[in-house]
Formats: structure tokens, C-alpha cells, sequence
């Protein structure tokens, strides 16, 4: 069972300097996109972080400030990366929970506001976790009998994902080969800003998914605490985070 899509799929991965969605940087980016025709495009580059690469970074993906340095910065291919992806759905391994947020934190940075509410998103990981436990490397040796011997290259990973939900598909028939179907399964809880700090309750209104007012509404926290508005603008949160939190903001504003 293949993917059958509507529209463009990119598949991406990046190498970062850390986990920190609101302060590390890309250092590789690669990115497959599958078009409905079956025709596949790759864009991958090393990147200029504009930052020191910690050393527990390098150990894991081998990329070094010796070897970025003369790289462009993200501010420099972002109207690349955005023309790449803006006509198509995303998916990745652990996407929704990094890869995304980070991509959007730094096209914010680069002031390329791309709207992600308008595009789904597949998590490969969230689905192999549900049926089988794994990590990409594992998934790909167990779906695909393939072994990941450049783990942690962005193209790599890229094109392992793409293989392991191509195996998914023909492994899993209740799986269904649409993205709608795909982003729903592959979703965790379900959030306004991919980072996981303003999420969906049930009544799908947006809660804050953290600190002191975790689970009530933003609406009511911002009636009740206008000063908190502030404090989060103000704060180390992702600049997606903030954009969201505004626009509930002065949605609210522009109703009375």
C-alpha cells in the first residue's frame, strides 16, 4: 500500500546544535519531497549556525564549526527552504515534537512567516511507537531490513523515514495511505504552536500546556491575568509560541 497523496509530501530532518527549540540552531537541513506523480525532489545543505557547535552535538552528527563556517547562514537559503515546502504537507521522525517547532523558529528568525495551519504533518515515530516501540535506526533494520550506517545525516534520515512509512503502509492495513488519515494517527496531543505550550482540550479550545495555568483555557487566563501575556512575550518560549499566543490575543480584542 502506497502513499497516495493530494498534494507535495516533504519529508525532512535536521542536525542541530541541541534540543533547545527557542535557542539552538540548524547545521544541516535535507529535505525529500514526493509529489503525487511519484516524482521526488532533495534539497540538502549544511548551514552556518552563526553560533559555537557544542561538542556533545558534534559526537552525534559529526558536523563541526570547521565544517559550517563557510556555509550559509538559515537567514540566507530561507526563501529556498520556504519555497521548497510552502505547497506541501511535512512529515519526519520525531517532527512534531522537534523538527517542526525549530523549522518555524527559525523562519520566524529569518521573518518568513509561513503559516503551518494551513498544512498536516505526519510523525513517523509517534506511528512506529504505537505499533512496534523503536528508534529510527531499529525501525528501519526491522521494516526495511536496512541498516542506518549513516545515522544522523539530515539526507540520510530523510530518505530512512521516507522508506520506513513507505513499509509501514504495506506492513499495516489499517493504516490508510492518505496524509489526513496519517497526521491524525501520528498525532499526539494536539497543539496550536508544534512546541506543546498552547494545546487543544477536548471542546478544541486553546489551553496552556504548561506552568501554573496548565489545562485552562488562554482566553480565560489572559481575562483573568492580562499581566501573563507579558511575562510569556517576555520570556525564553519559542517566537511560534509567542505569534500564536498574540493572535488569541487580540482575536479576543477584536470581538468586543
Amino acid at each position: 500500500m502506497k502513499l497516495n497523496l493530494i498534494r507535495p509530501l516533504c519529508f525532512f530532518d535536521l542536525e542541530t546544535t541541541g534540543i533547545n527549540i527557542t535557542n539552538d540552531r540548524i547545521v544541516e537541513i535535507g529535505i525529500l519531497k514526493i509529489f503525487p506523480d511519484g516524482k521526488i525532489k532533495e534539497m540538502n545543505t549544511l548551514v552556518n549556525p552563526e553560533m559555537i557547535i557544542p561538542k556533545e552535538a558534534s559526537d552525534i552528527h559529526g558536523l563541526t564549526n570547521d565544517k559550517v563556517d563557510s556555509m550559509p547562514t538559515f537567514k540566507q537559503i530561507s526563501k529556498e527552504v520556504y519555497s521548497f515546502i510552502k505547497d506541501s504537507d511535512l512529515a519526519g521522525f520525531n517532527s512534531d515534537r522537534f523538527d517542526i517547532p525549530l523549522l518555524v523558529e527559525e523562519l520566524l528568525r529569518a521573518e518568513i512567516d509561513f503559516d503551518f495551519k494551513k498544512i498536516l504533518t505526519i510523525d513517523v515515530q509517534t506511528i512506529f511507537h504505537k505499533m512496534e516501540k523503536r528508534t529510527l535506526s531499529a525501525a528501519l533494520k526491522f521494516y526495511c531490513n536496512k541498516e542506518n550506517d549513516k545515522a544522523h545525516s539530515a539526507m540520510n534520515d530523510t530518505r530512512a523515514t521516507y522508506d520506513v512509512l513507505n513499509a509501514q503502509l504495506e506492513k499495516y492495513s489499517d493504516l490508510e495511505p492518505n496524509v489526513k488519515f496519517l497526521n491524525e494517527f501520528s498525532s499526539r496531543n494536539k497543539s496550536a504552536d508544534y512546541a506543546g505550550f498552547i494545546i487543544f482540550n477536548n471542546l478544541e479550545k486553546e489551553c496552556f500546556g504548561f506552568g501554573k495555568y496548565k489545562g485552562r483555557e488562554v482566553e480565560k487566563v489572559l481575562k483573568d491575568d492580562p499581566g501573563y501575556f507579558g511575562w510569556v512575550l517576555n520570556s525564553d518560549f519559542p517566537r511560534f509560541t509567542k505569534k500564536i499566543l498574540t493572535e488569541i490575543r487580540l482575536r479576543k480584542l477584536n470581538t468586543k
